[in-house]
């Protein structure tokens, strides 16, 4: 019964290469590090129109800014040059003064705003600028190593089937034909050890009675719970 479980590990062996040579065959590495790489870009793309847009909105602040202060110094030159004489007038150039001030002000702090979400998102458009290069690169790569890797599986696969085909020769036929079915069933799994009491293909605890069962038994032991062939550890 121990050449079983040896069937059993060469069996999901065997699986497990052919699934990965199954997603190499489809791309399916290839497609996720493609999709990985396009998301990338896709988030770079973003990040850089909303750099366009802090910059645009950064120059139009820029140029109020310089509006407003050529207009407060030619104000303040009316103020002190003598030329209002008319205290209504002067009042309301003082408060035209204070007006400006208050927006220039504001707008400044507008323009202090945009420069640190400007600066924010630049490292953030960095950062991911250095993701898409080493995901392009990684994208180069895989599609070279694919083909490595599909030669390296044909290789073993043949490998392996070699041992099984020289491992059922000395299995019992009707043990054997069990087995396979139960694979089928069992999502490739169709003997388990039975370690301290435990099915380790179910992981269920088998109770004393039935290990006690199964211990006097001469004849194929099944687990309790999943059916599946047990093999004494």
């Amino acid at each position: 019964m121990d050449r079983l479980l040896e069937l059993q590990a060469l069996d999901s062996s065997i699986d497990r290469l052919e699934s990965r040579r199954a997603d190499l065959d489809a791309g399916a590495e290839i497609a996720a590090a493609r999709h990985a790489a396009e998301e990338a870009e896709s988030a770079l793309g973003e990040l850089r129109l909303a750099l366009d847009e802090v910059q645009r909105s950064q120059t139009r602040l820029d140029n109020e800014l310089d509006s407003m202060s050529r207009k407060a110094a030619a104000e303040d030159k009316r103020m002190y040059d003598g030329s209002i004489a008319n205290a209504k007038e002067l009042e309301a150039l003082q408060h035209e003064i204070s007006s400006l001030k208050e927006r220039r002000s504001r707008t400044e702090d507008e323009v202090l705003e945009l420069m640190e979400r400007r600066e924010e998102l630049e490292g953030r458009a960095g950062s991911i600028e250095q993701d898409v290069q080493k995901l392009r690169v990684r994208l180069e790569e895989i599609g070279g190593e694919s083909v490595r890797e599909l030669d390296r599986i044909s290789g073993e696969l043949e490998q392996r089937r070699a041992e099984r085909g020289a491992l059922i020769r000395e299995l019992d036929p009707e043990l054997l034909e069990l087995y396979d079915d139960l694979r089928r069933q069992k999502k490739g799994i169709g003997a388990a050890a039975l370690v301290d009491g435990v099915c380790q293909a179910c992981h269920e605890q088998l109770s004393a009675l039935e290990i006690a069962h199964l211990k006097k038994t001469d004849g194929i032991r099944r687990c309790e719970h999943c059916r599946r062939i047990l093999v004494f550890a």
